[in-house]
């Protein structure tokens, strides 16, 4: 049996484990390992538990998760971002879809200081949904706002997926951050643009709100300058140089709970909910690398990311088609199962051919993380989807999808936009 046979049948062993249940990181830590002792020798595949996996869990980049996920947390837990939505609220509530474009805008600032699309889902749905529904918003458009804004939070830094991408292709977190920031950007502004768009050419989807006096709009701005100036201070200092991704992660962490004290929102209950949540996720992600590192090391000595490599660069295709085939494989993958986990899955094997066909590293790490994201409101596994299906149960999850899909149109644009002017993510770091 050739090394490449082998690898097959390790990726076919490995959906059919998950297809029977099994969490993905163990998925691949079985396969991997059970590979590896089929391809090499138990030797080799016991260094590789008893070596690559201590160095593994015992790097300093590894603490970086962690400590956004912490920060995130505490912010998501004392509920400090009420106060983006009212401000977003006072400016452009009174606009026709005016509520679903706070959510947006919301969601935008709360992904500032969170680096999860479920928490900044959830904590934004919590809030929004109600004043949506008091404002007949319809169902659709209002549930499908809240499960899209919520994808932010895994493109605009801190992004656990972006964490997650550096640790594995082995990039700097820093440049990985500073390259998102305007594709975050102008997905938010697409997102806008399609929310009032639809109210705009039918308004009962979404009726204009009262509108805020000036005086009103001014006074909100104090009310996002304590999140503002955490951001400032955590992404800033670390785009700067100031501080390392992990100091910076703890700083960020720190000014969190300085924050909630300040507001007097922290208390024991919400400090150990956001410490447990905290293990929670973290536990999860590291898992996930892990498992991660032990398939990758099978697929490396069977060296199928290579022959991809090699099969890919021999096509008669300009490379932009290559591309193109590959991401809609990534939609396929986050259509059919969690979008992070096939993402995991997946890099060992694509990441290697695109950068063959000389892809820029960061850009393309960023371009990855924008088609994950789209995956959390892809059915029938959108995590996002779910996560407002839980708060609005009495919704059908259909109609959750169907008013996500509306903004998958920008996500299609941003790569579009992406791929024409690369610049846009590349001058960052150049």
């Amino acid at each position: 049996m050739s090394l490449v046979t082998a690898a097959l049948l390790g990726l076919l062993g490995l959906f059919l484990l998950m297809f029977l249940g099994m969490p993905i990181s163990l998925a691949m830590f079985v396969v991997g390992f059970l590979g590896l002792l089929a391809v090499a020798s138990p030797a080799a595949a016991f260094s590789v538990l008893t070596g690559d996996l201590w160095n593994q869990f015992s790097s300093y980049s590894m603490s970086v998760i962690p400590l956004y996920i912490l920060m995130g947390e505490i912010i998501f837990r004392t509920g400090v971002n009420e106060n983006l939505f009212r401000a977003a609220a006072r400016w452009v509530g009174h606009l026709r879809g005016g509520l679903a474009a706070t959510v947006v805008l919301a969601s935008a600032g709360f992904a500032a200081i969170c680096g999860s699309n479920s928490a900044t889902a959830a904590s934004m749905g919590t809030m929004a949904l109600p004043e949506l529904r008091k404002f007949k918003y319809d169902q659709a458009l209002s549930t499908g706002t809240v499960a899209a804004g919520g994808t932010l939070g895994v493109i605009i830094p801190p992004s656990t997926v972006l964490l997650v991408i550096a640790l594995q292709t082995e990039q700097s977190i820093r440049h990985l951050f500073v390259a998102s920031v305007i594709p975050g950007i102008m997905l938010t502004l697409l997102f806008l643009g399609i929310v009032l768009y639809l109210c705009g050419r039918n308004p009962s989807l979404g009726p204009a709100g009262p509108r805020a006096t000036w005086g009103e709009r001014l006074a909100s701005l104090p009310l996002v300058l304590p999140t503002l100036l955490l951001f400032a201070f955590v992404l800033g200092g670390l785009f700067l140089g100031w501080f390392t991704p992990t100091e910076s992660g703890a700083f960020g962490a720190f000014g969190a709970m300085i924050l909630a004290l300040a507001l007097g929102r922290l208390n024991p209950k919400n400090l150990s909910e956001a410490l447990l949540g905290t293990v929670r996720s973290s536990t999860m992600v590291i898992t996930l690398i892990v498992g991660a590192m032990v398939f990758g090391r099978f697929l490396a000595i069977t060296r199928l990311p290579y022959e991809v490599a090699a099969w890919a660069a021999s096509l008669p295709l300009p490379p932009v088609f290559i591309l193109a085939g590959i991401l809609l494989i990534y939609l396929a993958g986050g259509c059919l199962m969690d979008a992070l986990g096939f993402l995991i899955i997946s890099i060992p094997i694509f990441y290697p051919a695109l950068i063959q066909l000389g892809y820029d590293p960061v850009w393309l790490a960023v371009v990855l993380c924008i088609v994950t994201s789209a995956g959390a409101i892809t059915p029938p596994v959108g995590v996002t989807v779910y996560v407002v299906k839980g708060l609005m149960p009495d919704v059908p999850l259909m109609s959750i999808f169907k008013g996500a899909s509306f903004f998958l149109l920008g996500y299609a644009a941003l790569l579009l936009l992406l791929v024409a002017f690369p610049q846009l993510v590349t001058f960052a770091v150049r």
